[in-house]
């Protein structure tokens, strides 16, 4: 089997060509040899991120060779980033995911919320929505969506099996609850620094940039209210004008309490796991009262640490070395060769000359210029990785925020919402290819419903990083 599409057969040797072609031809009067030999590193290891000509983590270790090895930046300050506090602060959400996933507790928190919702078709949807972006804050999209797809699909069977809904409605209601899974896992992420990849990009590289802080609960208070405005806007689109369905016709679907049952009394296990989420998260949100200094990278790995000491009643910890094997830390690279290229960009001052560049937009408005960008970054999403979109536009939006004599951070935030806001095509995010995979939805359901989405998207990220941000971010 050929491992090289003629995509990434391309991609591959577009990459270095592009790194030779900006180091050569363009002038040292123009760019000296630092800035120079950064802006070529990013090139090439934005080519093969595009591409995807070599997988992304392996590309992402680009920087901590050419950068030194060209004299573009010195060997510790490259391989620093790879150890980033924001690194650690998704390392430990991770963990605590892991455990989370390993002791069945997502299942019994959506299962619950259901529940206490209620079991007509719409608030099926709305409860699995919720369960859905509850998860998402504090678990990375992916695995969220990984997690409540089963539930999604239990309802779906038990709708069909029970003949509750038959044909046309069916259809639409299925569409509507995988369709739900799919987005709420995209939108739940935006409210927290760790529920979505390119949030901590934007914080880790506000703080190796702009020299700005962002701290969790300051995202929160910016976040959340943009997530749950989103998620409504979600449910009534979803439940009221696309996929409308009329309420079970005298026949409530049984599966909440069938799947309670079967997961029996809560475990110790769960207990433990859930105490040490919530002990995570309160302190996240909470550290200002403390009488001392700890920092949220800090306040995860302590999270994460926890588990492995707390022992199980099944003659183990709640969490073993092995159970790290499912750590995504190809992710954590891509993190730290974004961060890597940041601190090139800071260091030679390629974001000064960048902004020099971006001149030519002095003239335009700062809202018109958050509108194009918010455009462009959404739609480039769909068919690119948005941790490989974000690490490419954020340290650029620093520059036209200082072309445009504007805050950076709002550029710099309006990329990230973007960036996570992709929903028309199955290759966008995990969790719409997750969906897609059931085999429940046809393309242009999720290109019709999506398209819409993503102009809500567009209004709302502009909206938010306008008026709200500003009063939150001080």
């Amino acid at each position: 089997m050929n491992v090289y599409t003629p995509t990434k057969l391309t991609g591959l040797l577009l990459g270095p060509i592009s790194f030779l072609l900006i180091f050569m031809l363009m002038p040292e009067a123009e760019l000296a040899h630092a800035p120079r030999i950064v802006l070529a590193v990013t090139a090439w290891t934005a080519i093969w991120w595009i591409t995807e000509a070599v997988p992304i983590p392996a590309a992402s270790l680009l920087p901590i060779i050419l950068l030194p090895t060209f004299d573009g930046l010195d060997v510790e300050t490259t391989a620093k980033a790879y150890g980033d506090p924001i690194v650690f602060m998704y390392m430990g959400g991770f963990i605590i995911a892991i455990a989370i996933e390993k002791w069945n507790l997502h299942k019994r928190i959506a299962l619950h919320i259901l529940k206490l919702i209620g079991t007509e078709s719409q608030r099926i949807v709305l409860g699995v929505m919720l369960s859905t972006a509850c998860l998402s804050m504090w678990i990375s999209n992916a695995a969220t969506a990984l997690m409540m797809l089963p539930v999604a699909l239990a309802v779906i069977k038990e709708v069909e099996e029970k003949h509750v809904l038959t044909g046309e409605s069916l259809q639409k209601f299925s569409k509507s609850i995988l369709l739900a899974v799919a987005y709420a896992a995209s939108i739940g992420g935006l409210a927290t620094l760790v529920g979505s990849v390119p949030n901590a990009v934007f914080a880790a590289m506000s703080r190796k940039l702009l020299h700005h802080e962002i701290l969790f609960f300051e995202w929160f208070l910016f976040g959340f209210p943009v997530a749950i405005v989103f998620l409504l806007i979600l449910y009534i689109y979803l439940t009221k004008i696309k996929f409308k369905v009329n309420d079970f016709a005298g026949k409530k679907p049984e599966f909440i309490n069938h799947d309670l049952k079967k997961l029996g009394a809560t475990t110790n296990e769960e207990k433990w796991v859930f105490s040490v989420f919530l002990l995570t998260a309160c302190l996240w949100m909470f550290k200002f009262l403390l009488p001392f200094h700890i920092s949220d990278p800090s306040i995860a790995i302590l999270g994460a640490v926890l588990l492995f000491i707390i022992p199980s009643t099944k003659d183990e910890r709640i969490l073993n070395w092995k159970d790290l094997e499912r750590l995504p830390w190809g992710l954590l690279l891509l993190f730290g060769g974004g961060l890597s290229l940041a601190s090139g960009f800071s260091e030679t001052n390629l974001t000064g000359w960048i902004a020099g560049k971006l001149q030519l937009l002095e003239g335009n408005r700062y809202l018109f210029v958050l509108i194009v960008l918010t455009a462009a970054i959404l739609f480039m999403t769909e068919i690119m990785s948005n941790t490989a979109v974000a690490n490419m536009v954020i340290p650029m939006s620093v520059g036209l925020g200082t072309a445009l004599h504007v805050e950076p951070s709002g550029l710099m935030a309006a990329a990230a919402l973007a960036s996570s806001c992709a929903f028309m095509l199955p290759i966008s995010t995990p969790p719409n290819a997750a969906v897609f995979s059931a085999q429940l939805l046809e393309m242009k359901d999720m290109i019709r419903a999506g398209f819409w989405l993503n102009i809500t998207g567009i209004f709302m990220i502009v909206t938010s990083v306008y008026l709200w941000l500003p009063a939150v971010l001080q």
